[in-house]
């Protein structure tokens, strides 16, 4: 037999005394105590059946790889095709030159004498009995144990599996004579070594001119001594000893897979996906090394090389001047502001608004701002304060944006006050404008003092998850103060509020205590045009997630990227676009058009009309001022249903009553600008032009740092950082402290 296994199958048992261990200790024997034998089969419990003929050897060698396998069925001795198929997941392995010899021929049985020695007799006769489960080793291999095997109550207990040590790639092979650029280049290849063959390393001597390293295992003679050569940084390998005495590393961990080493290891993946997580690095590193890592070490190797590829956080603080003037260069008429502390220059705040968003918004969108935020996860934390507006076709359309080191009343009124000054110096006739926040103190203050005509309104997202945490066991509250808000006159907006008062009367008093004219559309007095939130930051939350770990400039720089192909996308779309009105109005007018068929109209004269429907009574119409009783014209910007039956009454073109904003053209020349890119950072300096004493201020990182731990992945709104807890009113006693349901007052 050419190849030879030492199986035991399910039926035979291994037995020993209790509390007794199988040792092989470092004289390579096998030790057994006294009074205990070691019992194999059934029938033939001392016989040990080998092919005759051939020299069977128990060897652990420097080129041999041996297994003890415990087989799960019965093989028969001949049987050699299912012996290779067999499951090895308990083999054991042994380290190199560790050598026990079983030579065996035809008269020769396998005992065990006093000495706990493995040895050959020569007074049995080893034959192959077919009714013997079958014992076999594999030919010119290693059968190792670790050095303590616990059998105890006739069960056998393996150790963790050890590594085996074999070189990977060629390119880990180490010979005398083998040349490094330098020392460093020196370490790393025998680094890749060590993890390769799976054996640890220990630093003798590291200088500018030798280095020497010896196996971490003690007694283990491996050894490597390399030197640099004369007049030249070049090192090379002087004498090499590659034999190794020890059995290796007994645990999936290695000293060598240091941080760096997870970095250069995963370096091409990072660059092809920034987004290679640190669960998939351990994964891939386990797989195809065998070592296991700990969570931080692929983490910090992958922020290694995050930090060479994109720059540090420090280093995009100090850039920051140097990239606002590439902005402004780059996209003339953009507005690009760093402003740092006097007393150290650290950073404070920086103002963005590109000329393209600035020439969309001014000619083309409709009057309407959306303020939101959303806290920065990067190291240095921070908020992006956001200005957006909304374009033809209800699309949002960022207009500023800013970074603060924190979230603050003085931030958002400066921040407001940058953007009362765009618009003032972009247009002659700043339009009354209709401003959706949270309406926080801050903003609040911020509107008043630098908007005092505009609209200022309750962002209704805001507001009704602020009252579904008031009230989180009557889930059909929410959608009945969602249907207040939407009714369109005082009558509707009341029946509402009756609805939700029936359910709970608390929550009517919570709801009441808001002025509706901050959130009702039946009492808003500005022109929302149908828009009710201001939701900014979960509706960009997709990428802009992600671009919140980034450095500063980073973050920027792919807040660019996304408008830029934004504006292209939307600008090419509408070329497409034959019709006069966006999509989305022309399916409201179309909408309109056939509910309008089935009024009835009565002219009064050229501008007004009568239009009566069975179910909605009667409502007059003045096409002159476009406008209608039901108040959805004047609302919506489009001639609703009442004011389209009669436009088809007098045969007029119904999509020349709609708002200008709402028309393809409004729409192409919202998007008409381009948002330009901006150069690699290495030719800044030699691409500015005229005086460049304003590049000489540094700015320092915030000295805010973020906080240990994983960042939060879902962004938490002002309003519920430190937020008081309300006081219930009872409506029954009118005493604060309980409700109604639990009053126990007598009346």
């Amino acid at each position: 037999m050419a190849k030879h296994e030492l199986v035991l199958g399910q039926n035979p048992d291994l037995a020993l005394g209790q509390s007794h261990d199988l040792v092989i200790g470092q004289s390579q024997g096998l030790g057994i105590s006294h009074r205990h034998g070691l019992g194999l089969g059934h029938a033939h419990e001392d016989d040990l059946g080998l092919s005759q003929g051939h020299e069977h050897s128990l060897v652990s060698g420097h080129h041999h790889d041996s297994r003890l396998v415990l087989g799960h069925h019965h093989h028969d001795s001949h049987d050699e095709e299912h012996d290779r198929d067999h499951d090895y997941s308990s083999e054991l392995a042994l380290g190199q030159n560790h050598v026990a010899h079983l030579l065996t021929s035809h008269n020769h049985e396998l005992v065990l004498s006093d000495n706990h020695d493995l040895t050959l007799a020569e007074t049995h006769d080893l034959a192959v009995e077919p009714n013997l489960e079958q014992l076999s080793i594999e030919q010119g291999h290693e059968l190792a144990l670790q050095p303590a095997l616990d059998i105890s109550q006739s069960q056998l207990v393996v150790s963790p599996v050890l590594q085996t040590r074999i070189i990977v790639n060629a390119n880990h092979e180490l010979h005398v004579g083998q040349e490094f650029p330098d020392v460093n280049s020196c370490r790393r290849a025998l680094r890749c070594a060590a993890i390769a063959c799976h054996f640890e390393i220990q630093t003798v001597k590291s200088d500018k001119t030798r280095f020497t390293a010896k196996c971490a295992a003690e007694g283990c003679p491996w050894r490597i001594h390399a030197a640099r050569l004369p007049g030249v940084p070049t090192f090379t390998i002087r004498t090499i000893n590659e034999n190794h005495t020890c059995i290796g590393i007994n645990h999936l961990g290695h000293q060598q897979a240091s941080v760096q080493w997870v970095a250069s290891s995963v370096e091409e993946r990072l660059r092809e996906n920034p987004q290679y997580k640190p669960k998939e690095i351990l994964e891939e590193i386990h797989r195809v090394h065998g070592i296991t890592l700990s969570y931080k070490q692929a983490w910090r190797g992958k922020e290694r090389i995050m930090s060479a590829v994109r720059g540090s956080f420090e280093e995009g603080y100090r850039l920051l001047p140097e990239y606002c003037e590439q902005i402004k260069r780059t996209n003339p008429g953009s507005i690009a502001s760093v402003y740092g502390n006097q007393e150290d220059n650290c950073f404070k705040r920086l103002f963005v608004s590109y000329y393209a968003s600035i020439h969309g918004f001014v000619h083309a969108c409709r009057p309407l701002i959306g303020l939101d935020r959303t806290l920065l996860k990067s190291k240095y934390l921070g908020t992006l304060l956001l200005a957006t507006g909304f374009d033809g076709d209800g699309a949002l359309f960022p207009l500023a944006f800013g970074i603060v080191d924190e979230e603050s009343d003085d931030n958002w009124i400066w921040f407001l006050s940058e953007l009362h000054a765009l618009l003032e110096n972009n247009t002659e006739n700043m339009p009354r404008l209709t401003i959706l926040s949270d309406r926080q103190k801050g903003i609040v203050e911020g509107v008043d003092f630098n908007f005092p005509t505009a609209f200022h309104g309750f962002c209704m997202h805001h507001l009704s998850e602020s009252f579904r945490k008031e009230f989180p066991h009557h889930a059909n509250l929410v959608n009945l103060l969602w249907e207040a808000a939407h009714a369109l006159t005082v009558i509707d907006f009341e029946a509402k509020i009756l609805e939700i008062e029936e359910i709970s009367q608390e929550a009517a008093y919570w709801i009441r205590r808001i002025p509706p004219r901050l959130w009702a559309t039946a009492y808003f007095e500005g022109t929302r045009y149908g828009h009710l939130t201001a939701n900014i930051a979960e509706s960009l939350n997709s990428w802009l997630l992600e671009a919140s770990g980034l450095p500063i400039v980073q973050m920027m720089e792919c807040i660019r990227r996304q408008l830029m192909t934004w504006f292209n996308e939307r600008r090419e779309m509408s070329m497409q676009w034959s019709t006069i009105l966006v999509s989305s109005a022309e399916r409201r007018v179309s909408e309109a058009i056939e509910r309008a068929q089935g009024y009835q109209v009565g002219r009064a004269n050229e501008a007004e009309f009568e239009v009566v429907s069975a179910h909605e009574g009667t409502n007059i119409v003045d096409i002159r001022n476009r406008c209608c009783l039901c108040r959805g014209w004047q609302l919506y910007g489009l001639p609703c249903a009442h004011g389209v039956s009669a436009l088809l009454f007098c045969r007029q073109n119904v999509h020349r009553y709609a708002e200008s904003c709402f028309t393809v053209a409004t729409y192409r020349k919202t998007y008409s600008q381009t948002i330009h890119p901006i150069p690699d950072r290495s030719l800044w300096k030699e691409l500015l032009e005229g005086p460049q004493d304003q590049l000489d201020i540094i700015i320092n990182p915030p000295k805010s740092l973020r906080p240990p731990g994983r960042p939060r992945k879902k962004r938490v709104r002002a309003e519920d950082r430190g937020r008081v807890k309300r006081v219930v009113h009872c409506s029954r006693c009118n005493q604060t402290g309980h409700f109604r349901t639990t009053c126990s007052a007598p009346l």
